[in-house]
C-alpha cells in the first residue's frame, strides 16, 4: 500500500520537496553572490580611501620635518649671533632676510594642513557612504542621502581649491516596460546587473548612488565634461552589449553659479533631452545649451538646429493664435447678436 504525506503520493511529495529546496538555495546562491560582491567592492573603496589618507598624512609629515629643521637651523643661526658680540648690522640683516624666507614656507604650509584637513574630510564622507543609512538595500550603492553629503563636500572643495568635477545621471530605457512584462523580481534583477556595470567602469574616488527608481547618479572628481561624456557613452555602450538593455544619459560638469540643486537640474535637463530624442544616447548641459554626444557633423548639426527653430516657430504661432482667440470669439458672438436681432 502506497504511503500518503498530506494527502499526497510520498513520491510525489518527495519530489516537491527537492524541488523547491532546488529553487530556495538558487535564490539564496544568487542574494550570497551578490552580497560577495558588494563586499569586495566595498573593501576595494576602503583600500583607496585608507591609500589616499595615508599619502595625505605622509606628505604633511614630510613638509613639517624639513621645515623643523629650518627651524632648528635658524635658531642655531642666533645663537651664533648672539654670543659673537662683533657682528654687525650687515649680519643682522642677512639673518632678517633668511628669516622672510622661512616665512613663505610657513604660509604654504598652513594653506597645505588646511587643504589636507577638507581632503580628510572628503574622504571620511566617502567612509560614512559604508553605513546602512547611507546605502541602497538593493543594489549596495549609495543612497541619495550620501550623494548630497557628497556634493556638498565637492561643491566646497571646488569653492576653495577650484576643484573641477562633474556629475552624470543614467536612466535604465523602458524600465517600466520590464516590470510590466517580466515582473518586479526581473525589474530588480536589471538593477541589480546595471548598478553593477557602473560600479565597475569608474574610478575608485567616483562616487556611484541610485538616485531613485531606474536613475543613478555618479559624481566624478577632478573630470571635465569631455571625460563624463566618455565615461556615460562607455557605460551606455557596455550595457547595451552586456545586458542588452540601454540607458540614456545627461551630464554637467559643475560652473562657478551651480549649487548642487542647479548642477542636478542642469543634468537631468540633459538626460530629458537624450530620452525625447529616442534613448539610448548621451546628452550634456554646457551651461549655454544642450548638446548631444559626440557632437554631429556640420551638416546634422544644421539641419537639427533648423527643425528646432522650426518647432520654435510653431509654439510662438500656437501661442499668438491663442493670444488672439478672446478677440475673435467675441467678435463672433457679436456678428451672431446683430443676426439675431
Amino acid at each position: 500500500m502506497e504511503d500518503w504525506i498530506f494527502g499526497i503520493p510520498t513520491p510525489v511529495a518527495m519530489a516537491l520537496i527537492a524541488l523547491i529546496g532546488y529553487f530556495l538555495g538558487k535564490r539564496n546562491q544568487r542574494r550570497v553572490s551578490v552580497d560577495q560582491a558588494f563586499a569586495r567592492r566595498e573593501l576595494k573603496r576602503a583600500k583607496s580611501i585608507a591609500k589616499q589618507l595615508e599619502e595625505i598624512s605622509r606628505e604633511v609629515r614630510r613638509n613639517l620635518a624639513s621645515h623643523q629643521s629650518s627651524i632648528a637651523h635658524f635658531k642655531d643661526r642666533i645663537a651664533l649671533m648672539s654670543s659673537d658680540e662683533k657682528q654687525g648690522d650687515e649680519s643682522w640683516q642677512t639673518l632678517c632676510e633668511e628669516a622672510e624666507r622661512m616665512l613663505s614656507p610657513t604660509i604654504r604650509l598652513s594653506a597645505q594642513i588646511a587643504n589636507a584637513y577638507d581632503e580628510v574630510r572628503q574622504q571620511a564622507n566617502l567612509l560614512m557612504t559604508f553605513t546602512e543609512s547611507r546605502t541602497d538595500p538593493l543594489t549596495g550603492l549609495s543612497n541619495r542621502r550620501a550623494l548630497d553629503d557628497s556634493l556638498e563636500s565637492l561643491f566646497a572643495m571646488k569653492d576653495r581649491y577650484e576643484l573641477t568635477f562633474s556629475l552624470c545621471i543614467l536612466d535604465v530605457d523602458h524600465f517600466k516596460k520590464i516590470n510590466d512584462e517580466f515582473g518586479h523580481l526581473e525589474g530588480d534583477r536589471v538593477l541589480q546587473e546595471v548598478a553593477s556595470l557602473i560600479d565597475n567602469c569608474v574610478r575608485e574616488t567616483d562616487v556611484v548612488t541610485r538616485y531613485g527608481g531606474e536613475e543613478f547618479v555618479v559624481l566624478m572628481p577632478s573630470t571635465d565634461l569631455e571625460g563624463a561624456n566618455m565615461f556615460a557613452e562607455r557605460v551606455r555602450f557596455a550595457a547595451d552589449e552586456q545586458l542588452k538593455v540601454t540607458v540614456s544619459g545627461g551630464v554637467a560638469q559643475a560652473c562657478a553659479s551651480d549649487e548642487p540643486k542647479t548642477l542636478l537640474a542642469r543634468a537631468d535637463a540633459a538626460l530629458y533631452r537624450a530620452k525625447g530624442n529616442g534613448r539610448n544616447c548621451i546628452y550634456s548641459h554646457t551651461g549655454e545649451c544642450v548638446l548631444p554626444y559626440p557632437l554631429p557633423n556640420q551638416e546634422e548639426l544644421d539641419q537639427q538646429l533648423e527643425t528646432e527653430a522650426g518647432l520654435l516657430e510653431e509654439v510662438r504661432s500656437l501661442e499668438r493664435s491663442l493670444e488672439n482667440r478672446p478677440q475673435r470669439v467675441a467678435e463672433k458672438s457679436a456678428e451672431i447678436e446683430v443676426e439675431t436681432v
